[in-house]
């Protein structure tokens, strides 16, 4: 297990600094497409880099899908979103402190790629629209990742279709709350930027977890599970 956690926590640094890292230090020159690919592409490095110890969940809302799927324990969550949670928190210290070095760099102003809705962030999408596109998005995400690594599924093509699915659900919905579909993704960033990111944060951790637990029960039921 305690090599499962660090693998849980690297990767999850990965893909907050590689990801958040694309649209705060490089958004725009390389735009939304761009970081859309950056978050894909992160996810592909750790998925082959460090699947093998762990599965590179990196995710709170995957973990709890693989349980409501019936192929993880609770307690094996608990152990697994604690890492997920320390290594996004990792992640953005480390952007932090790179972005840091701008001279015009402040958080307030350009922040750490932290998700939101509402007035003031990109699009300006409501509540409501958040809540759905985060719960069905991650629905969505979590159905690829259990089908991808499930029975009958394409030996050594899961983490390219993991991360080019995320890539796909970042090029829908950056507008609307900047994509999480990830608690942890989005506590890290917002613990350093805390005002609004906070108090956006409950829309990210509750729309994804119940998004993720679905696609599980789903899947446990047979219904996107392939037949042995």
């Amino acid at each position: 297990m305690p090599k499962k956690l660090i693998a849980e926590a690297l990767g999850t640094a990965i893909l907050v600094l590689f990801g958040c890292g694309a649209a705060v230090l490089a958004g725009s020159m390389i735009g939304q497409t761009g970081i859309a690919l950056a978050f894909g592409l992160a996810i592909v490095a750790a998925a082959y880099g460090i699947g093998a110890i762990s599965g590179a969940h990196l995710n709170p809302a995957v973990s709890l899908g693989m349980v409501t799927a019936g192929r993880m324990t609770v307690g094996e969550f608990i152990y697994y979103a604690a890492a997920q949670i320390v290594g996004a928190i990792i992640g953005a210290a480390i952007l932090l402190m790179i972005a840091s070095g701008k001279a015009d760099y402040t958080v307030a102003g350009t922040g750490l790629g932290q998700n939101g809705f509402g007035a003031g962030y990109l699009g300006e999408y409501s509540l409501g629209a958040a809540l759905v596109f985060e719960c069905v998005a991650t629905f969505l995400f979590v159905t690829v990742i259990l089908g991808a690594t499930g029975p009958g599924a394409t030996a050594g093509f899961a983490g390219l279709a993991i991360g080019l699915t995320l890539a796909a659900i970042h090029l829908l919905g950056i507008q609307v709350t900047g994509v999480s579909v990830n608690p942890a993704r989005s506590i890290g960033p917002a613990l350093f930027v805390g005002g609004k990111a906070l108090a956006d944060l409950w829309v990210f951790i509750l729309a994804p977890l119940a998004g993720g637990a679905l696609a599980g029960l789903v899947y446990g039921l047979g219904f996107t599970r392939a037949d042995n």
